[in-house]
């Protein structure tokens, strides 16, 4: 992205009309950096669904259709995303690749314009993201991928300690520890996932076009990563077996999960979930990638060189 090229932004899943003032002070810093705004009308539509599926879609297929947006950015998150999968035109995606960026709720746009349009994806911010004051590095970091400087991301000190959606100030005051099954990692792979409440869905659907990205990329190799929302230690547990048992772990150098956000602990732990589950896998947990700040950029389809040593791990992203 350079100075002057247009971002698209449409609402595929909820509108920001209950937060307008933190909208407008986010696509103030995209403005900052020189980026042109195109909203589509349904955008600052205070609702869960910013209109209909059929209407939605519509709305993404218009700013794939003009020559003149360089990217797309989805407003927000939400639950209703998966409606609008059925009318998109995905020819059409295809025949017009762009930059197509979300977090949350449009892991399934991201995770199916990759795996079976081979278009590379970015996963970690909305366009309503850039809203925290001051910016934190995070932030800066995805704004330099987005201008094509593919830095490392190294994972961050400190960890945010303020309760989720609440209106109290960020503070980044609890110390940052990974976790992993390993003490020393280095592997390279294809870079794959999202988040996990999201992907779940798509599992065994006609949406489900991991076997052929596999296959495509298997010299490769793949390292996943997961962005874990809400779900239960149970309902990661059974989500993480039922992945493999779709064979969606195929090839797999490492899997990355991030911190949850509101985490629900039963009959197990989420530790012991991904013991269970993943035991042949070099595993990297409470990363610094989802719902939790700070996050890193994550690219769908991009080769990943992934390290970690002495508690720390850094990722490096190669386009090609």
């Amino acid at each position: 992205m350079k100075k002057g090229d247009v971002i698209g932004i449409c609402a595929p899943s909820a509108g920001v009309g209950r937060k307008i003032p933190d909208f407008e002070r986010s696509l103030d810093v995209l403005k900052a950096q020189g980026f042109t705004i195109l909203e589509t009308t349904s955008v600052r539509v205070n609702d869960v669904r910013s209109a209909d599926a059929k209407t939605r879609a519509k709305e993404l297929h218009s700013l794939f259709q003009k020559k003149d947006v360089n990217m797309v950015m989805s407003a927000a998150g939400g639950d209703f995303l998966f409606e609008i999968l059925p009318y998109i035109d995905w020819n059409l995606l295809k025949k017009n690749p762009k930059w197509l960026m979300g977090a949350s709720d449009p892991t399934s746009l991201l995770f199916i314009y990759t795996t079976k349009y081979d278009v590379a994806t970015l996963y970690g911010m909305n366009a309503g993201s850039y809203d925290v004051v001051p910016l934190h590095t995070c932030f800066k970091n995805n704004l330099k991928i987005l201008k094509g400087n593919l830095i490392p991301q190294t994972s961050f000190s400190y960890i945010n300690s303020t309760a989720p959606f609440s209106d109290d100030p960020l503070q980044f005051d609890l110390k940052n520890t990974w976790h992993s099954t390993h003490s020393t990692l280095h592997v390279t792979g294809r870079c794959i996932g999202g988040c996990m409440d999201v992907l779940k869905d798509l599992i065994g659907t006609k949406y489900d076009h991991v076997s052929s990205f596999l296959k495509k990329y298997q010299k490769d190799g793949f390292i996943w990563y997961f962005d874990n929302f809400a779900l239960s230690a149970e309902v990661f547990y059974n989500t993480l077996l039922q992945m493999s048992y779709a064979g969606w772990f195929k090839n797999t150098k490492a899997i990355i999960i991030g911190r949850t956000l509101f985490p629900s602990e039963n009959s197990i732990t989420y530790e012991e979930a991904i013991k269970n589950a993943l035991k042949d896998i070099p595993v990297l947990s409470n990363a610094d990638i989802g719902h939790t700040l700070p996050h890193m950029t994550m690219i769908n389809g991009a080769l990943l060189d992934l390290s970690y040593t002495r508690k720390k791990a850094t990722l490096n992203f190669l386009l090609k």
